[in-house]
């Protein structure tokens, strides 16, 4: 499929989504006072609450944390050459679940989970990083992550251990589970200033990033320093990563799909890849949302159980088509 026929069915398949996130939901509004309501605000009226205080800023927080995993994604898929990387293969997951259960079991406030999930995450990539510098490989940073992750999974299952019949439990399984309940203003403004920053930095280096694909020795006669470029791709990755995860969760299969399925309709230039991605993590992730809003009322699924329950089947058939 052509370049240009990609992005405008993923515009297409984007905007119509939005309209359905805008117009479905507990509280049904006709299509019409949801346009009305929309253009011209009115402050205190229950419609515009609705649309401009819930609906509109928990369908940007949606595509913002899709495109912004995606990306992640697909600069994780490039850097270690594996189209079954994640945004989540070097224990970001793990450390920001740890990060934020300890700062709800404390009893902090509200802007502090974000902060606890992000310092998690960060401090995950760091040790990989640090632990694995003595083999200045993939394979060796893959595996420091993934030992790291579990530990912090670990760390995290003891606080719900301790936490157990109180209410800090509860919201602790529900932020590990995933969802974009906490949208609001300023959350919005700090994923579209990450995201944004992220994906131009992305963009820009999206050449680098495909000749890192030759390998080290190849890169090196570009005239490229490798170690020092994946440490720079990795810190943006996590940056992207973290940001999302600390504002919404644990969303699974996100970073995984979408950058996938562009390189098998793109191609791998990063240049390219990279920008679909995100839209279609974005597009995804507010279409799953969506879902988990309006499957069964009144109660809400968290999205990280959507993502995973179209994601599973996904991974299944890359792993089988790997092996075959």
């Amino acid at each position: 499929m052509k370049r240009a026929g990609v992005f405008g069915l993923l515009g297409l398949v984007g905007a119509g989504v939005l309209v359905l996130a805008l117009l479905l939901g507990p509280g049904r509004l006709p299509a019409g006072e949801v346009w009305r309501h929309l253009v011209h605000p009115q402050p205190g009226a229950s419609g515009t609450t609705i649309v401009h205080g819930l609906r509109l800023p928990r369908a940007v927080s949606g595509f913002l944390v899709g495109a912004a995993l995606a990306l992640a994604g697909g600069v994780m898929q490039g850097l270690f050459r594996n189209p079954l990387a994640s945004p989540y293969v070097l224990g970001v997951a793990g450390g920001a679940a740890a990060g934020a259960a300890g700062v709800i079991a404390l009893g902090a406030a509200a802007w502090g989970i974000p902060l606890g999930a992000a310092a998690g995450a960060f401090l995950a990539v760091g040790l990989a990083w640090w632990l694995a510098s003595p083999t200045r490989g993939e394979l060796g940073l893959i595996l420091v992550g993934v030992a790291l992750g579990a530990l912090f999974s670990s760390i995290t299952g003891l606080i719900l251990f301790f936490t157990a019949g109180d209410r800090r439990f509860q919201e602790i399984l529900f932020w590990t589970m995933g969802g974009l309940w906490r949208t609001s203003g300023w959350e919005v403004g700090v994923l579209a200033g990450v995201t944004g920053v992220g994906a131009g930095l992305l963009w820009l280096w999206g050449r680098r990033l495909n000749a890192l694909a030759l390998g080290e020795e190849g890169a090196r006669h570009l005239g490229l320093h490798p170690r020092r470029l994946r440490g720079f791709l990795v810190g943006v990755a996590t940056l992207l990563t973290a940001t999302a995860v600390a504002f919404c969760g644990t969303i699974g299969f996100v970073g995984l799909i979408t950058p996938h399925l562009m390189r098998l309709l793109l191609g791998p230039d990063h240049r390219v890849l990279l920008p679909a991605a995100a839209l279609a993590g974005g597009v995804f992730l507010l279409a799953a949302d969506t879902l988990a809003r309006i499957a069964l009322p009144p109660l809400e699924l968290p999205v990280g159980i959507v993502t995973g329950l179209f994601g599973v089947p996904f991974f299944l058939y890359l792993v089988r088509r790997r092996v075959r």
